[in-house]
């Protein structure tokens, strides 16, 4: 018996000790997208044109809109001139696309919004569409990619055709723009399995980031435990460890591309919808 007294003391205590650490957290910024119509530019910035990734589409504010409490990001198909074609060269994938194909939006809080440690929570329905490359990331802003840190709270994309959900950290190496990765991709079918309604509903991602370590939960789940001992970037980044340093929130729907891969004509449009941003901090 009194072993297991004290089995329950110790649990009480961490529950309460669970508990107060939450308690600590208190709220520092958040969007909750309550003003129908274009986002404040006061916290947001919109990427514009081809971005990264050899991906489809064409970035442009007008796929990023507030409505009814939710930010809504879609991608459409839309056909027209692609502005930076160049007839003849073949070397840029930007330049060397004769048309648009699709758009879509892109939005950060760089230079604006931006977090050394903490708790970001984003509740959001994502598409999962053949083609669908839904995001929630965050990125440093002293250094070139990647010795400037990449954390993918939330990435959702097929892997050799099978939708995977991803929770991802990338840093420097010694090489120019080559990253070492922690990921953990969780294919679509577990979440499925619980709940087949899963597509339909809301979830909550959140990240919980403090000088060791980067936690990665979807509805409570953990799904990746970074550790920042780990995360030193090679030589081109200095050997500094770029989640020392304030990051910046990206939240975006890409389509195709290196890793979006083939798209459903069927699949649009796409419409990735975020009801919340809030971000906590002790």
């Amino acid at each position: 018996m009194k072993h297991l007294r004290l089995l329950y003391c110790l649990a009480f205590a961490a529950l309460f000790a669970s508990a107060q650490s939450q308690e600590n957290y208190k709220l520092v910024w958040s969007d909750e997208f309550e003003v129908d119509g274009r986002l404040d530019s006061t916290v947001w910035n919109y990427e514009n044109g081809y971005a990264r990734n050899e991906e489809l589409q064409w970035y442009q504010p007008d796929n990023a809109f507030c409505k009814d409490g939710l930010l809504i990001i879609e991608a459409r198909k839309e056909r027209r001139k692609n502005p930076l074609y160049q007839a003849g060269e073949g070397g840029d994938w930007r330049t060397s696309r004769e048309f648009v194909e699709c758009t879509s939006s892109s939005v950060t809080t760089a230079g604006k919004k931006e977090f050394l440690y903490g708790r970001v929570v984003v509740r959001a329905r994502i598409p999962v569409g053949k083609g669908a490359w839904p995001a929630i990331w965050m990125l440093g802003t002293s250094m070139e990619w990647p010795s400037n840190g990449e954390i993918d709270i939330m990435e959702f994309y097929r892997k050799q055709g099978v939708p995977h959900i991803l929770a991802n950290a990338a840093w420097g190496t010694d090489q120019k723009w080559v990253a070492k990765w922690n990921s953990k991709a969780i294919p679509f079918s577990y979440f499925l399995s619980q709940n087949p309604d899963w597509a339909s509903e809301f979830h909550i991602w959140r990240m919980d980031w403090d000088e060791e370590a980067i936690r990665i939960y979807l509805d409570d789940e953990l799904l990746n435990e970074i550790l920042l001992k780990d995360t030193y970037n090679g030589t081109i980044g200095e050997g500094k460890n770029p989640f020392m340093q304030p990051q910046y929130l990206l939240l975006n729907l890409a389509v195709g591309g290196i890793n979006g891969g083939p798209v459903s004509e069927n699949a649009y449009p796409m419409r990735y919808e975020i009801d919340y941003v809030r971000v906590y901090q002790k």
